[in-house]
């Protein structure tokens, strides 16, 4: 894929034409124009060539060389850069990526990192609404800002159906290690959904209040908009990380609590068989018309009397559910 994905100038909420990286710092001069260009993974010629073209800082061209920052928001003189963390489903699996973006009165830079899709559906979106895009790059980097947002939630349903199959394993008296290790995996890639969608929360908040210069006030209701499906997602995950410890505990009790049962019938049969081992450790094993000594019902005596103290003692222990 090339590293320039799209170069294009907006002028009153509509598309002007496709720019080369050459010819930005003159289009840019432009009165009433803005220009938005999409970058995937960009070496450090492309990035410096974005730097010269825009006068962007040095040290936010070096973070945005850098795959792995964490999320923030920046000011560097008349622009903005905001570092958000990306995420997206692949077959099953969650891959997580970076946006940098950078924005300035007329121009908005979006460069992509690792797992991230395409920004061209919120371009095509924008496009087809010339009054919001007619209102600068602040209304484009808000629309980034919540693509990104909104595909936190498929992968947050995949984790809710997740914890529904291992809830229902941990709700089973059993102990299962391989529940216990999905469980703890779970909470991990919880805790890395909540990390990338948090920030998300005070990047806008600093967005609403400051910034005036670049960040309309007409902005704000859309930007409270992306908090709160930020804000969502966070609160999600911090509710079903704590079903998790709790469906955890439940386990861990339901597991001691059938252990306590084996153990409860393993004494009561023990009890029912101490009481023959008794008598015939008393009389030992060769009777010959005992007890005392050569009583002919002796014998069937002891037996009949073993067998009613057995019998008995295991209808007791059977209503105390001791076994």
């Amino acid at each position: 894929m090339e590293m320039v994905v799209r170069s294009v100038a907006y002028r009153a909420g509509k598309r002007l034409k496709d720019v080369v990286i050459d010819d930005i710092s003159e289009v840019v001069q432009e009165p009433g124009t803005f220009i938005w260009v999409g970058l995937w993974q960009p070496d450090e010629p492309l990035l410096r060539k974005m730097q010269e073209e825009f006068h962007l800082h040095d040290l936010a061209i070096e973070d945005a060389l850098n795959a792995h920052q964490r999320p923030k928001l920046e000011v560097y003189g008349d622009s903005l850069f905001v570092v958000v963390k990306t995420a997206q489903l692949m077959e099953g699996e969650v891959k997580y990526g970076e946006t940098h973006v950078f924005i300035g009165k007329n121009f908005l830079v979006t460069v992509r990192h690792g797992a991230s899709t395409s920004y061209g559906e919120v371009r095509a979106r924008l496009e087809c609404n010339p009054a919001l895009l007619g209102k600068g790059p602040a209304f484009a980097l808000y629309s980034v800002l919540d693509f990104i947002v909104d595909h936190y939630q498929p992968i947050m349903s995949s984790y809710e159906a997740q914890f529904d199959r291992i809830e229902a394993n941990l709700f089973k008296a059993d102990f299962n290690e391989k529940t216990i290790e999905e469980t703890y995996e779970l909470r991990h890639q919880l805790m890395e959904l909540r990390n990338a969608a948090a920030p998300i929360h005070e990047i806008c908040n600093q967005l609403i209040r400051f910034h005036e210069e670049l960040i309309p006030k007409e902005l704000r209701a859309y930007l409270r908009d992306v908090q709160d499906h930020a804000q969502r997602v966070v609160a999600a995950t911090d509710d079903l990380r704590e079903m998790l410890t709790n469906a955890m505990h439940v386990n861990l009790a339901l597991v001691t609590v059938r252990q306590n049962e084996i153990v409860k019938r393993l004494a009561g049969w023990g009890a029912i068989f101490a009481l023959p081992t008794v008598v015939f450790s008393l009389y030992g094993m060769n009777f010959q018309d005992m007890p005392e000594l050569k009583t002919s019902w002796g014998y069937p005596a002891t037996l009949a009397v073993t067998v009613t103290g057995c019998v008995a003692l295991y209808r007791k222990l059977k209503r105390e559910a001791w076994i």
